[in-house]
């Protein structure tokens, strides 16, 4: 196998026309370019320099190799130079998925803190749910994902919440976890329905209404927390667009649980939130997989949407 330092040697040789002169140019003793070049040429398996009492010069194949050489020394000090940017991150991009309502409450503010600390990171944004958006992260199609899981409706029951636990540790036990926030869901009703100016609602008050439910893994929850509080709500519209549920529901066409972080970037028009209990909430999370835990720039992209949700 050819090697890197065998090549400067062989190119330092050609350049300066002895081993001396070479050993001065490359700061070591002239038996170890001897012992290189004797290296080298057992590699390729053929003589690369002809010695003779007056001169020394290349071969054949030593022209090639010193041809390719310089070529090949270019291209790894390139990329040694472009491996320790990305180390000091003065370069790199990082590929970061998001469900939207974090994509307009969290991302924003991490993005800007990490573009003004390190201009030479370029970070991509996709929209996607979980569990899809975890898929992308095991697949490699993206370097981080936010995502979210929802906790049991808050019970006294120590074995579902055991059962939780132990399925949430499942879903994400071969990722780096970095928790962000809890956040919980709250009651959104039309301005005009008979509870909105309650300060706490009852989900089982509910019972009788007419629903508008998000994504899969929130309709899931939704009927969930329903079922607990002893019904099976009725969904009439379904849609992954919170602004469009607010909408439905400021239209007086039903009642939705939507989380608080959704709320932040929306105004709702013609409708009201309210405390629902028994609370809900969602964990809302930074994966990434352990080997890009550790590339300078995913381990700042994480550091930067924990400190935007922190404040």
């Amino acid at each position: 196998m050819i090697e890197a330092r065998h090549l400067r040697v062989l190119r330092a040789v050609a350049a300066t026309g002895s081993f001396s002169a070479a050993a001065r140019e490359l700061g070591c003793t002239q038996p170890a370019v001897s012992q290189q070049m004797k290296v080298l040429e057992a590699s390729v398996g053929t003589t690369l320099l002809i010695r003779t009492s007056r001169e020394m010069r290349l071969t054949q194949a030593g022209e090639v190799l010193v041809r390719h050489a310089t070529g090949i020394l270019s291209g790894l000090t390139a990329a040694e130079e472009e491996v320790a940017a990305i180390a000091g991150l003065r370069a790199g991009r990082v590929r970061l998925v998001s469900f939207p309502s974090g994509s307009s409450t969290l991302v924003p503010a991490a993005l800007a803190a990490l573009r003004a600390a390190h201009p030479g990171t370029r970070v991509s944004l996709v929209d996607a749910e979980p569990p899809r958006s975890v898929e992308m992260l095991r697949d490699g199609d993206c370097d981080v994902a936010l995502a979210f899981r929802y906790d049991s409706v808050h019970d006294d029951s120590t074995a579902d919440s055991a059962r939780d636990s132990t399925g949430a540790a499942e879903e994400w036990g071969d990722l780096v976890v970095r928790p962000l926030l809890s956040d919980r869901l709250v009651g959104l009703l039309p301005e005009g329905h008979r509870l909105a100016g309650a300060e706490t609602v009852s989900i089982a008050d509910l019972a009788d209404e007419s629903w508008i439910a998000g994504c899969p893994r929130c309709r899931r929850q939704l009927v969930d927390a329903c079922e607990k509080a002893g019904f099976t709500p009725r969904i009439d519209f379904a849609t992954d667009d919170y602004p469009a549920v607010i909408g439905l529901v400021g239209a007086g066409l039903g009642v939705a649980f939507l989380p608080e972080l959704a709320m932040e970037s929306v105004l709702p028009k013609a409708a009201r939130t309210v405390t629902v209990e028994p609370a809900v909430r969602r964990e809302i999370v930074a994966l990434t997989l352990p080997d890009l835990a550790r590339v300078p720039a995913v381990a700042a992209t994480l550091d930067q949407l924990e400190r935007a949700a922190a404040r």
